[in-house]
């Protein structure tokens, strides 16, 4: 049983749980004011029910506060609409939504004078015990629609850089407090983006893209009177293109602070193309200062006169562009043009370019006259023994070429068609720097310095063997056309060579490779000897050292080898990494033999090996360690072979001797069984016969 309570209740009782509720109905807050014509959606929702999670409603209107209600449309009853709106209900243009298992929305599509009244939202009771209200209502007046939006047509076609007005008269009969706005747009194409819309509060939005030029006052609105009103978009330009449009919109504002749009009416006022104009202007190019050889400096002037059209705000840019004149040597002799644009501000803010306009080519040449360079190289001190000192001079004489700063690279080769390398560096700024042929441990023996306006000088000290060869230098000059600007190299040329060749009366040297057994078996250590031997003016034992390395190939004869190990002149070893477990180790057996040991020779270790050795020695001319040539020895080749009868050889003869002791054991074992087993414990008595007589004879 279902119990309909037609009045607000505002009894409380309590629920059967032991708290309180009471069923709250709301509808929108009014009273509504609509435009008739235009859709309209009132909201209603229940709360503090009890009974199913879904809640039926049901709509009515009366014509007056207290005048006799009918019935609109039912959630739950799809015969509950009064007879005289059942066509409309039928149509759809009066529907209930809902939105949420406690709320609905009343919607007419097309409002009616006539729809105007006051609107009942109403819950039948689920609840166990009825307290609260059960409806709610509000008020709904319709207007009419009295909007008008008469626009004016734009001109079709504005001067770039000129102003565009767009007027549009807005207007309403005020039969209810209502608010209106009107909002300015430009169409291209299939998208449109307003500019600026004004209203209803009196406030003032811009577009997205608009918004910069408001702010500078490129756009701009000027009110009117008796609903006219204008908006001034200031130096147009082509992007300004379009279709404009004027809205016009009817505001109300209710009792929940909200703005609610009534109705709105758009029109198009017209398009509107800008016509650009180019600004104008004369470039002509001449040269302020003319070169009159090659490094002099030269000055073009690119001239901007009889500036027209250039609108506010625009500004000039300009480009150089150069054609090398053919059969010429200089890279900057040729014709040099000067472009000129002009850049204006579109109605987003970016710049953009209108027009570019060319001076006539200017040619620029000179007398050519190429600068030269020329270096002469001279020995100041000679080296004629190990350790002593070489120096050598580089002088430059230039043509053609003015104040300028030199580069200088000191290089040598072993032969005339040896490879070149760079020993030393000096730049133009005077740093030095090493190359990548000198060794770190001689750097300080290495001297280049300038040592006059043209000259330089290089100082090599305590030279060896690995030293002799040619030395020259290879200079390069530069130039800057200002104080403070990078070098610019002009030429660069080669001195003459100096060779440095001596001939040291020292010892002589020789390097063998011995072993004491070309072959081992595994586990087994391996030992070679690399053995040298001094002749001629031998040094002292104290004035001799050896630099020594061990090589390995996997081949007889193999020209791809692997260290092994090594021990410099100052008696440090060094191990390389091997792809073996067995391991090797070094040790001097004198001042002339050399010992590797390979301990634990595995069969990786089989292969052919040799040493190298590089002797040093004190020279008794010039008091300094001197590098003798480098020596390679005679080849061994090892092989590690894997012993078949020595590794069966004690397993065979340890079988054998336990076969034979278990044999042995064995037949003892038989017949101490025998023995004991077969013998006959049964006593035979004597036979008392005569034939006694003859076994005791």
């Amino acid at each position: 049983i279902v119990l309909l309570f037609s009045r607000v209740s505002n009894v409380f009782s309590p629920s059967p749980e032991g708290g309180c509720l009471a069923r709250v109905v709301t509808v929108s807050p009014g009273p509504l004011v609509r435009v008739e014509g235009q859709p309209v959606s009132i909201r209603c929702d229940v709360s503090d029910y009890s009974g199913p999670r879904e809640q039926d409603f049901e709509w009515m209107v009366s014509r007056s506060a207290n005048g006799g209600r009918m019935k609109i449309i039912s959630t739950f009853d799809a015969g509950y609409s009064h007879q005289s709106l059942s066509k409309r209900v039928a149509s759809g243009d009066i529907d209930v939504a809902r939105i949420q298992d406690d709320e609905v929305e009343l919607k007419i599509a097309e409002l009616k004078a006539l729809d105007a009244g006051f609107y009942w939202c109403q819950t039948p009771s689920t609840d166990s015990v009825s307290s609260g209200n059960y409806e709610a209502r509000v008020q709904l007046v319709v207007i009419p629609n009295t909007l008008r939006v008469s626009p004016l047509t734009p001109p079709s076609e504005v001067p770039e850089g000129s102003d565009l007005t767009l007027s549009c008269n807005v207007t309403r009969e005020l039969t209810h407090p209502t608010y209106l706005s009107v909002t300015w747009s430009v169409k291209r194409g299939a998208t449109s983006e307003d500019i600026l819309i004004f209203g209803p509060q009196g406030d003032v939005v811009t577009g997205a893209k608009y918004a910069r030029r408001y702010a500078d006052g490129g756009v701009r609105l000027v009110p009117g009177r008796n609903g006219l009103f204008e908006l001034v978009i200031s130096k147009v330009t082509t992007s300004d293109d379009g279709i404009y449009e004027c809205n016009g919109t009817e505001w109300t504002h209710e009792n929940g602070g909200k703005w609610i749009k009534i109705v709105e009416s758009k029109k198009e006022m017209g398009t509107v193309a800008v016509t650009p104009t180019e600004p104008s202007f004369t470039v002509t190019l001449e040269a302020a200062l003319n070169p009159q050889g090659t490094a002099e400096p030269t000055e073009l002037a690119c001239h901007v006169t009889n500036i027209t059209h250039l609108p506010p705000g625009g500004r000039l840019g300009v480009s150089w562009e150069h054609t090398t004149l053919p059969g010429t040597f200089e890279i900057d002799m040729g014709q040099y043009v000067c472009s000129v644009s002009s850049w204006s501000v579109n109605g987003q803010g970016d710049m953009v370019n209108t027009a570019v306009h060319q001076s006539s080519p200017l040619a620029v040449r000179w007398d050519a006259k190429l600068p030269t360079l020329n270096v002469v190289a001279k020995r100041v001190r000679e080296a004629s023994v190990g350790g002593a000192t070489f120096e050598m001079s580089c002088t430059v004489a230039t043509g053609n070429l003015g104040e300028a700063g030199y580069s200088v690279l000191v290089q040598s080769q072993d032969s005339l068609e040896g490879a070149v390398r760079t020993i030393l560096t000096l730049s133009p700024d005077n740093v030095l720097q090493h190359g990548g042929a000198t060794d770190p441990n001689r750097r300080d023996s290495l001297v280049l310095t300038k040592s006059g306006p043209a000259e330089f000088r290089f100082r090599l000290a305590g030279v060896q063997l690995a030293d002799r060869g040619f030395y020259w230098c290879d200079i390069t000059a530069w130039t800057k056309q200002q104080a403070g600007q990078a070098w610019t190299r002009a030429t660069s040329a080669e001195s003459n060579k100096v060779k440095i060749d001596f001939q040291e009366n020292g010892p002589s040297f020789a390097v063998d490779l011995l072993s004491d057994t070309s072959i081992v078996y595994p586990w087994e250590t391996a030992k070679m000897d690399c053995s040298l031997s001094v002749s001629g003016s031998s040094p002292k034992t104290h004035d001799l050292a050896y630099e020594v390395r061990w090589f390995f190939t996997r081949l007889r004869g193999g020209l791809t080898t692997t260290q092994v190990a090594s021990v410099d002149r100052f008696g440090v070893v060094r191990k390389d990494t091997r792809n073996s477990s067995s391991d090797v180790s070094v040790e001097r057996k004198d001042t002339h033999t050399y010992v590797l040991n390979i301990h634990g020779t595995q069969d990786s270790d089989s292969g052919e090996y040799h040493c190298e050795a590089t002797p040093w020695y004190l020279s008794a001319s010039t008091g300094v360690w001197t590098q003798a040539g480098e020596l390679t020895s005679s080849r061994v080749f090892l092989t590690v072979r894997f012993a078949v009868w020595e590794s069966l050889k004690l397993p065979l003869l340890y079988g054998v001797a336990a076969s034979i002791g278990v044999g042995l054991f064995s037949l003892v074992l038989g017949l101490v069984c025998a023995h004991c087993c077969c013998r006959n414990t049964i006593h035979t008595p004597r036979s008392r016969n005569k034939l006694m007589e003859l076994e005791m004879d």
